[in-house]
């Protein structure tokens, strides 16, 4: 399935399809099972152009479980659902009993992780912050029982069709997507950028936003973490995600023809 969004603005990596499916690709990139893993090394193999997948018991973290439809994870972090709240926040090192459940997780976890567990990450400034987080993500278990990522090239089209098309793009590229998602809509909001990591910008947000009636854009790749990654797999720093539900990515790609994107000043920033 070729895109027209991705040859008129220029896009270097593949386009991603992302789904939901009960078989997997030959020669997907995969997890081995309960190793630690971070989805967006799955996205980003998509997109320089090979597929990946994981599975309940593949998809690499908990955060990682969430976002992609596998139910919520975080009651299998270490220390439950009050674990991965300081995880988040303040880290489990002054609550009762955190540094020796630290100890039994140290042998499988790498030094960042081990101090981050501990110390925390401080994305939001307490437990009682990440419970909240956590109430007002769109938790889900999607059908299928792994989740796909090919390139966008590698789709058939017929039933062969994903859900949400994911770009990964620079700021000009990221700009004239916000564009494009407004371009035939009677609003101004047709895509939005939550607080959340990045596997859940691009998996249950699109998702839930596949369901409504004029679904929209969402905005992603805010993560610290989830950056590190990217820019260790990509080499570049600059990079957002932008992930459609596949109506809206019909939409836009029906809206390029005549568009901003044929215009000069579009182009004099190509």
């Amino acid at each position: 399935m070729r895109s027209r969004i991705a040859e008129a603005i220029g896009l270097r990596y593949c386009p991603v399809a992302l789904s939901r499916s009960d078989e997997v690709p030959p020669g997907s990139l995969q997890f081995k099972e309960g190793r630690w893993g971070c989805v967006m090394w799955l996205a980003t193999h998509a997109a320089k152009g090979k597929p990946a997948a994981c599975g309940i018991k593949t998809f690499g973290c908990p955060g990682g479980g969430v976002g992609l439809g596998f139910g919520n994870q975080y009651v299998n972090f270490p220390g439950g659902v009050p674990g991965f709240c300081h995880f988040l926040s303040s880290g489990n090192a002054s609550r009762e009993g955190g540094r020796e459940l630290a100890e039994t997780i140290k042998p499988f976890v790498t030094s960042d992780t081990f101090d981050n567990f501990l110390e925390g990450e401080r994305y939001l400034k307490g437990p009682e912050q990440v419970s909240a987080f956590i109430d007002n993500l769109p938790i889900r278990d999607m059908p299928g029982s792994f989740a796909v990522f090919r390139p966008l090239d590698d789709v058939e089209g017929g039933n062969d069709v994903p859900e949400v098309i994911i770009f990964f793009v620079n700021p000009d590229q990221f700009s004239a997507l916000v564009v494009l998602a407004n371009y035939g809509r009677t609003n101004n909001e047709t895509v939005i950028m939550p607080f959340a990591a990045g596997c859940q910008a691009i998996g249950i947000y699109p998702w839930r936003e596949a369901q409504s009636d004029a679904p929209r854009a969402v905005a992603g790749l805010t993560d610290l973490s989830a950056r590190v990654h990217v820019r260790r797999r990509l080499g570049e720093s600059n990079l957002m995600t932008f992930a459609v539900p596949l109506s809206l990515f019909k939409e836009m790609e029906d809206n390029v023809e005549g568009s901003f994107l044929q215009r000069p000043t579009w182009k004099s920033l190509l």
